[in-house]
């Protein structure tokens, strides 16, 4: 966000949610690490939208198919195709603990294919790139995936990527920003 100028979507409170908006906020309080911030506080606007929004988080997060190193690196992977400030923040630490290797973060986010990469970390990270910059899975890279995922594990990396597309959108809408203080992950500049 530019410097002066008013936030798009102003900071919600717990104090400033209306009926509709409460009960959502007070879980959101319990699991985000940015409290109603990042995506929650432009969705708080639509507490139907917000809601559903709520829930399919919680699953792709805490209930795919896929395990957690994976699902937070497809996170990763739209994060820095959308140079996503506060997906990559928020997300970037959990990859981390997960397992995924920080040598596989730091190419990533140096917008490099990841050098060593686990063979399951190559396919997520081949059918991410070809699904989101080509719009569409080569049947190599598909059958790829399948073989080493499953089609669960397929379905469900789809529905993370293009979930966290949305909530990078979200993102940059809002011109939402990293915390005060914290360092964004993208400089000015870089690509």
């Amino acid at each position: 966000m530019a410097t002066g100028k008013e936030p798009r979507f102003p900071q919600l409170t717990l104090e400033t949610l209306n009926e509709q908006q409460r009960p959502l906020g007070e879980k959101i309080m319990k699991i985000s690490s940015v409290g109603i911030g990042g995506p929650y506080n432009p969705l708080l606007r639509s507490p139907v939208l917000a809601s559903r929004m709520y829930d399919l988080l919680d699953y792709l997060r805490w209930n795919s198919s896929l395990p957690a190193r994976l699902s937070e690196f497809a996170i990763l992977i739209q994060a820095r195709l959308w140079r996503s400030q506060v997906e990559w923040y928020a997300h970037h630490p959990l990859a981390l603990k997960a397992g995924l290797p920080e040598s596989v973060a730091a190419d990533l986010k140096a917008n490099r294919r990841p050098a060593g990469m686990s063979p399951e970390e190559e396919a997520v990270y081949d059918f991410c790139m070809e699904l989101t910059t080509k719009h569409e899975v080569s049947d190599a890279v598909f059958d790829r995936a399948k073989r080493l995922l499953g089609e669960q594990q397929v379905v469900d990396l789809i529905g993370i990527s293009g979930t966290y597309v949305t909530v990078a959108m979200i993102l940059a809408a809002a011109e939402a920003g990293v915390p005060p203080g914290k360092e964004p992950p993208f400089k000015p500049g870089e690509p």
